[in-house]
């Protein structure tokens, strides 16, 4: 489904991600785990196109998608939800949504309807369609950057930092939500401060530390190894890890 090769990243011309490998197959859930300054948010970054790739290709089932504009990888079904969610505080939930509807291409008359089905999967956002998004709580915007991210039908979700900053029902909430994503086709790429819940949710893992992989394999495996999580600076495998963005 989505395979990285040779991706090197950075900013100003210098790297921080360096010759990384990375696949995530269809109907998968990937972990991409590290300390902080390890090169996740700059991978993500470098894959949905909100920055430009230095080297290495990145293809979607088998289309390059790397050096394409952000909205058309978007468009071609590789779709971003980064750290802080990325939302407009001032629109209301329902302006969110429908912008979000229309930017994806949705005909005009079909808008209506592609927002009804994301307030179909988030109750809570039905209820506060008319507040301004930064009325909402911490939960609720969460849910409101992943309903725009789903609304453009996605074949492959990259999340990162989902948990940052929120209560843990609502941690729960959501990881019970996106772990029903691969039922309806939609692949996903987390990277998540909360190790054990991500090793918990997800069938594989790649752990980066200065931009380079230093493990990739079964995610079971590596919530096992708890002198490895410790070494890797991800913190108990019991508890949320250290900030690592």
């Amino acid at each position: 489904m989505l395979s990285i090769r040779g991706l090197r990243a950075g900013y100003g011309g210098i790297p921080v991600v360096f010759h990384l490998d990375l696949d995530v197959g269809e109907g998968e859930i990937v972990a991409l785990l590290g300390a902080n300054g390890a090169g996740k948010t700059t991978t993500l970054r470098a894959v949905s196109g909100m920055i430009p790739p230095m080297a290495g290709t990145v293809t979607l089932a088998g289309e390059r998608v790397s050096g394409r504009p952000a909205q058309r990888i978007a468009r071609l079904g590789v779709v971003h939800i980064p750290e802080g969610r990325g939302i407009f505080p001032s629109l209301e939930v329902d302006e969110t949504l429908r912008l979000a509807a229309t930017m994806a291409g949705a005909p005009r008359r079909g808008v209506a309807g592609t927002v009804d089905e994301m307030y179909a999967t988030f109750p809570a956002l039905a209820r506060r369609r008319g507040q301004a998004a930064r009325h909402l709580s911490g939960g609720e915007q969460q849910m409101l950057a992943l309903a725009r991210g789903l609304i453009h039908g996605p074949r492959v979700l990259m999340i990162d930092e989902m948990s940052q900053g929120l209560a843990p029902t609502v941690v729960d909430a959501l990881f019970a939500l996106v772990g029903t994503l691969p039922q309806r086709g939609v692949s996903l790429l987390l990277v998540e401060q909360f190790v054990s819940r991500a090793l918990q949710l997800a069938s594989r893992a790649y752990v980066l530390e200065k931009g380079e992989v230093r493990y990739a394999g079964s995610a079971a495996a590596l919530a096992a190894d708890e002198a490895f999580v410790r070494g890797s600076y991800l913190g108990d495998a019991g508890e949320p890890a250290p900030v690592m963005r």
